[in-house]
Order: structure tokens, then C-alpha cells, then sequence
């Protein structure tokens, strides 16, 4: 092997760590909102520093690959995905950070019935699931489970589509839970982005196994 192939190794392996934390943070989250223990969402809270840090690691550990070894073809269009891929995981992190924070606001657990109208608990679903196999695509290097993902993204957006009109319905239903329902909008608004994020990493897959440019498509 050479010290080229070590260096890619060694990054698909951090990068793939990195990615396993974001879907451990999603995770905890949703099981912090369903129990109502808020320890699993400050403890959310409390691992975004490692998001971060691990992100430094990988940006830099790309910057010096590009530097000290010139990659080409295959090589260099993983190393310049995974730059966005990064990135992209880092932003996952945040929103898992940011449903936390809006868990440990909340006075009482979240209503039955403004989950179910919502579908709030398919949306938290689906958006993780989608994270779990764009990480799937990338470890095994497989373009048409990348794909995949664009059509599970649609469902994603079509739940979101749907959420201002089933929030005013239960606002004006329970004008006292107000609150908790605008922050069960904001949360869904979020994992929609957690769905474009994903289809963004699903793009990037795509872009360094086939050298295929899928981000201005139809």
C-alpha cells in the first residue's frame, strides 16, 4: 500500500466515524423527544464540540492530502467530496444540536396528537434512515444506493409540504399549545434540510465513483 493509499484509507475511516456520531446525535435526540429525558439531548449538546473538531481533523487531513501527494482522477474527486461530504455532516450535527436545544425547552412532552398530525414521528424517521444509507452508499461505494436517495428526499419534502396546514389545524384547535406546535414546525423544517443535506452527499458519492456532475440536474 502506498502512502497515498494509506492517507485515503485512514480518511474514509475518519469520515465515516464522524458520520456514525451525527447518526448517534439524530438518535439520541429522537429518543430524548419520545421518553422526554432531556439527559440525552444535553448530552447532544454537549458532543456538537466533537462534530466540530472532527470536521477541523478531516478539512485539514484533505488540505494536506491535495498538498503532499497531487491525487488525480478517482483519487483527488474523493478527496474533493469528502471536503463537501464533511461539511455537510457538520451541518447534519448542528440541526441535531439545534432539536436538542428545542427538547430542553419544552415544559411537557410533546402532544400525541400534534406528532401524529404532523407526522412528525415518520419525519424524524425518514430523515434518519436517509443519513444511515447515504453512509451505506459511501462505505460500499455503490452509486445506485445513492440514487436511491433522491427519491426518499421527495418524501421528506412532500411531510414538510404539508406542515403549515397541519399546524394551523391544531393551533386552532389547542390555542394553548401554541408554542410546542410552532417548535414541532420549526423541528420538521429542519429534518427536511437534513434530507437535502444527505442528497447533497448522495451527489457528491456519485460525482467521485462515476466522475458525474449531478448538482445543477433537472
Amino acid at each position: 500500500m502506498t502512502h497515498l493509499e494509506s492517507e485515503l484509507k485512514s480518511l474514509k475511516k475518519d469520515t465515516t466515524e464522524m458520520w456514525e456520531l451525527v447518526i448517534s446525535q439524530l438518535e439520541k435526540a429522537y429518543h430524548s423527544l419520545k421518553t422526554f429525558d432531556k439527559d440525552f439531548s444535553r448530552e447532544v449538546v454537549a458532543n456538537e464540540k466533537r462534530v466540530n473538531s472532527m470536521e477541523l481533523k478531516i478539512d485539514r487531513d484533505c488540505e494536506n492530502i491535495i498538498a503532499l501527494y497531487s491525487p488525480v482522477a478517482i483519487d483527488l474527486r474523493f478527496v474533493l467530496a469528502t471536503l463537501k461530504i464533511n461539511n455537510n455532516l457538520e451541518r447534519i450535527g448542528d440541526i441535531a444540536e439545534s432539536i436538542a436545544k428545542y427538547i430542553i425547552s419544552e415544559k411537557e412532552p410533546f402532544d400525541a396528537e400534534l406528532l401524529k398530525s404532523t407526522e412528525f414521528l415518520e419525519m424524524y424517521q425518514g430523515a434518519h434512515n436517509i443519513v444511515r444509507d447515504v453512509l451505506l452508499s459511501f462505505e460500499r461505494e455503490d452509486t445506485k444506493l445513492a440514487r436511491s436517495i433522491f427519491k426518499k428526499d421527495e418524501v421528506l419534502d412532500d411531510i414538510n409540504g404539508d406542515v403549515n396546514d397541519n399546524i394551523v389545524a391544531f393551533i386552532s384547535k389547542y390555542p394553548t399549545k401554541m408554542e410546542q406546535a410552532l417548535n414541532v414546525h420549526s423541528i420538521i423544517r429542519k429534518l427536511e434540510r437534513v434530507g437535502d443535506q444527505s442528497k447533497n452527499i448522495a451527489e457528491e458519492i456519485i460525482f467521485y465513483m462515476e466522475a458525474k456532475v449531478l448538482k445543477h440536474r433537472k
